[in-house]
């Protein structure tokens, strides 16, 4: 009942720490579509280059996030912005590298040959047939790699409070510190609750991002089972 009323009491500031953790998240999500999925795109011409890259996204991913963003203190302090906001992004977009690439990377990898050599008999170029053809494909796998970044990155941002960036976790931050539950609660309920929402709207953009035929036969291929077992 302590850590309900404390919530309610603070209900503005948890919106306002709710808006800091969601634009870091979001920026540094979204500078990492833009950039990791044409990388995905690109290494499917290379397998060594494919391997190079992923490699050096996972082991990005191995680096323990306070430790990532300790290292962005003196590198970033040369241009004045060694904690705060701008390091935060920086380190959340490493993150996100890894699920990004690599699911586009598989996505455009397994699109079956025969489709590709269809929209060659047809005439369109390799940018038409990435464009019209392999990227719609890819969209459901690559929009998974998005929801698997978000998700883990809402849970990353909140270490981000101990270099000043701000978000849900300082209510965690202060409830360690001041040895105070309710804080604590509050701030991974809130994040927790943060992730859940944050995977059910990325799940509904990912639904109305694939293409109707695709929709369509994955319904067919759920429904069969069940009509299967139907009694005659």
């Amino acid at each position: 009942m302590e850590t309900l009323a404390f919530i309610l009491q603070n209900l503005p500031a948890i919106g306002q720490r709710t808006i800091e953790h969601v634009s870091i998240v979001g920026v540094a999500v979204g500078l990492g579509v833009l950039t990791g999925v044409p990388i995905g795109i690109a290494i499917t011409q290379n397998q060594r280059a494919a391997d190079i890259v992923l490699y050096i996204a996972a082991m990005i991913m191995t680096i323990p996030s306070i430790a990532l963003f300790g290292v962005m203190i003196p590198v970033l302090s040369l241009i004045g912005q060694g904690i705060g906001y701008l390091p935060a992004v920086i380190a959340v977009l490493l993150y996100s590298q890894l699920p990004i690439i690599r699911n586009t990377y598989t996505a455009i990898s397994n699109i079956d040959p025969a489709l590709r050599e269809a929209a060659r008999g047809m005439g369109m170029s390799s940018l038409e047939r990435l464009r019209q053809v392999e990227i719609p494909l890819a969209v459901p796998v690559i929009m998974a790699g998005v929801r698997i970044a978000v998700v883990i990155n809402i849970g990353i941002t909140a270490i981000a409070t101990y270099i000043g960036a701000g978000g849900l976790g300082a209510f965690i931050s202060r409830g360690i510190s001041q040895t105070d539950s309710r804080q604590l609660i509050t701030g991974a309920l809130a994040v927790s609750v943060l992730a859940i929402a944050a995977d059910y709207l990325l799940l509904w953009v990912q639904h109305r991002l694939t293409p109707v035929g695709i929709r369509a036969t994955r319904l067919h291929a759920a429904r069969r089972p069940i009509e299967a077992e139907a009694p005659a």
